[in-house]
């Protein structure tokens, strides 16, 4: 009696179409979690709260630039009246940063997550700022 042999052919080609069917399906869950997370990634985020930005009368005259972040919301020379700032909370953290022209120091300050009440003082050559939590 003859042994029956296997084909190797067929195993291999077995093999290669199971190999296909798990990659089409890999690929097809992947393509479906990607769309599906993309539209909750398009909505659009806001965040609650505001940062009241006073800058004193002791920086009468002098040059300064305001910046939270990245965004510059004042460049020139101080008046000497109180100057007032409103931003509105537009990131999931903040700085302040005063930059004092003629110097060239910068102060930077952390700003809380719920938004506050800023004064910008200055005492000497120092540059002070005050924080305090205020619910606009």
């Amino acid at each position: 009696m003859a042994v029956k042999r296997t084909n190797p052919h067929k195993n291999f080609m077995v093999f290669n179409a199971v190999l296909f069917f798990a990659v089409l399906f890999i690929t097809a869950l992947f393509l479906y979690l990607a769309y599906t997370f993309k539209r909750d990634a398009n909505k659009a985020v806001s965040y609650k709260g505001r940062y009241h930005i006073e800058v004193s009368t002791d920086f009468a005259g002098e040059n300064l630039s305001i910046y939270v972040n990245d965004s510059l919301l004042m460049d020139g020379t101080m008046p000497d009246t109180l100057v007032s700032l409103d931003v509105n909370r537009f990131a999931e953290e903040h700085a302040l940063l005063v930059v004092d022209k003629q110097t060239d120091a910068v102060t930077p300050f952390n700003l809380s997550k719920e938004g506050s009440k800023i004064i910008v003082k200055k005492e000497g050559s120092e540059i002070i700022v005050e924080e305090t939590p205020s619910h606009f």
